[in-house]
């Protein structure tokens, strides 16, 4: 089982499915409560549980189950976006990460542009 299963138990369905000692080894609570936190209705009740994540994963998971009103939902996970302009730094100038990203904050668009455009060592763009 992995966090949407839990997540979907403890929104939709509304059945207990930690049922054993493999299935609470296998709950991440800072997971869970960060689905939650994407709602408006369950965003406090998500808090609320990160100032007690000393609790046992059990307990955690039947307060989640029975406080929380059940509704579908829904939401995209952020993610971070993928960075080409810092992959197009570090191969021209040959910097690390951290020393592309403080470059990249100097240059301009324009002048990204023209490392892509030094950079571009063709075949097909994904």
């Amino acid at each position: 089982m992995n966090h949407f299963d839990y997540l979907s138990s403890i929104n939709d369905t509304k059945k207990d499915i930690m049922v054993d000692d493999i299935a609470e080894k296998q709950y991440n609570s800072f997971m869970v409560n960060r689905g939650l936190s994407y709602f408006h209705d369950t965003s406090l009740i998500a808090n609320e549980m990160n100032m007690h994540a000393h609790l046992d994963k059990k307990m955690q998971y039947h307060f989640l189950l029975n406080i929380i009103r059940k509704r579908k939902r829904f939401s995209k996970w952020a993610k971070p976006e993928k960075e080409d302009n810092i992959q197009v730094v570090k191969t021209y100038y040959g910097y690390s990460e951290e020393k592309a990203r403080q470059a990249l904050e100097l240059l301009t668009e324009e002048q990204i542009d023209v490392l892509k455009k030094r950079t571009y060592t063709g075949g097909a763009k994904k």
